[in-house]
């Protein structure tokens, strides 16, 4: 699968002394260096494509391409692998509710989500993956589990393959919920631990077995059948990324129990332990003091943003002035902000003189390294342009280097 067009990212002067990139690891509950070798792996969630891309997707992929950014602007090679999940049941589901091909929704909506990135700035995965298209491998992974006797298929005669968590003894780590909050957020996410047959009703679907109505491929000695939604990850993730990456990472909706899951399963499979140096997750958007959801209908598309003339980059720059791991709201007043910023920044970037511009990037640099403290890095580069604007300084190649700064470390064009 194609991913969206690319852009030039400015290379920017060395700062002596910088820091290296520190994120909060969710299961080690702190802020701890990133340390990756000379090419740095990411692996991020994608989208479920039923529906276009809303401001939590942006929101999410906004954080880590920062990540991705801070990493090349160091030095390093970044191999990021992002998927796209277009076959699961909320496809399916969206699909009959319209009366459409669930194949032309899936394929309409990922365009449309690429068009969305690309207006967004985010750099492109090196490879972007359909589940449909990795199915074959799967397959491979959930007979290898039941070889392993860490999977079992029901006998009730669906064909349907489950993991055994029993086969992950540190299943849990990463979340640090206790089984009754896991219970219930299994049973809000996609889960069933209410089906019966299972032996714990924690255990996670790695394959469902043919339905009347439903596309189906061959499983081979599984049956046919479809693969369930956190395998698909954990497979993706090992083939192109090897048995252990540095971040994995998503919305903290995926903590539990798509990210859980998934390390469990990529763990089992390779022995490896952990699967992520870093679990990386970003908080939610709400709009106007309410939850964003599908269900309540109050989701805000960039897609209609863009279409209403709004310029992305101030919807970016709405996004980046809240640190990403908190829950925030999407307001009209923030989206103002985000405009007047983008419009303040670029007058400056256009003024004669400015402060050094060496220790603009520096500064920039230094917040960012502090788990993306994005709120820190826009009131630096206020503060810069603000001294600009009013005469202050004399580095007549400042303007410049700040409009280099902010496009290749927060992706914003001046």
């Amino acid at each position: 699968m194609d991913a969206w067009t690319g852009h030039d990212v400015p290379r920017l002067p060395e700062t002596p002394g910088r820091t290296p990139l520190r994120l909060f690891d969710s299961a080690r509950e702190s802020v701890q260096p990133s340390t990756p070798a000379s090419t740095a792996t990411m692996y991020v969630c994608g989208i479920t494509p039923y529906d276009a891309t809303h401001l939590g997707h942006a929101a999410t992929m906004i954080a880590f391409d920062l990540v991705n950014r801070m990493w090349r602007d160091a030095g390093h090679d970044v191999r990021y692998v992002q998927n796209v999940t277009d076959i699961d049941d909320p496809l399916l589901e969206r699909a009959e509710r319209d009366g459409e091909d669930w194949i032309v929704l899936a394929m309409r909506e990922t365009a449309l989500f690429r068009e969305d990135m690309e207006a967004l700035r985010i750099i492109p995965p090196a490879h972007y993956v359909g589940a449909v298209e990795s199915i074959p491998k799967i397959v491979e992974h959930v007979a290898d589990l039941v070889a392993k006797g860490a999977a079992y298929k029901l006998e009730d005669g669906t064909g349907d393959v489950y993991f055994d968590i029993s086969a992950a003894p540190r299943f849990g780590y990463e979340s640090h919920l206790s089984r009754d909050e896991m219970l219930v957020l299994s049973a809000e996410r996609g889960g069933d631990p209410e089906r019966s047959g299972k032996r714990d009703p924690l255990d996670p679907l790695l394959w469902r077995g043919a339905r009347d109505g439903e596309p189906v491929w061959d499983g081979g000695d599984l049956g046919p059948g479809r693969p369930g939604w956190h395998i698909e990850c954990a497979t993706i993730a090992l083939g192109l990324l090897g048995d252990t990456i540095d971040v994995q990472g998503g919305g903290s909706d995926l903590l539990y129990p798509h990210h859980e899951c998934s390390a469990a399963h990529a763990e089992v499979l390779t022995g490896a332990e952990p699967f992520a140096a870093h679990y990386v997750h970003a908080g939610m958007i709400g709009l106007d003091g309410e939850k964003m959801s599908k269900s309540r209908g109050n989701l805000v598309f960039v897609s209609r943003l863009r279409g209403d003339g709004v310029d992305p980059m101030g919807v970016r720059l709405g996004l980046l002035a809240d640190h990403y791991r908190g829950d925030r709201d999407w307001t009209d007043e923030v989206l103002k902000t985000g405009l007047d910023r983008l419009a303040r920044w670029r007058e400056a970037a256009a003024a004669p003189a400015g402060p050094s511009g060496a220790g603009l990037l520096g500064a920039v640099r230094e917040a960012l390294a502090d788990d993306l403290d994005t709120p820190g890095v826009l009131a630096l580069v206020d503060a810069w342009a603000e001294a600009a604007l009013a005469g202050a300084g004399a580095d007549t190649d400042a303007p410049q280097l700040m409009s280099r700064t902010v496009n290749a470390l927060l992706g914003v064009r001046l």
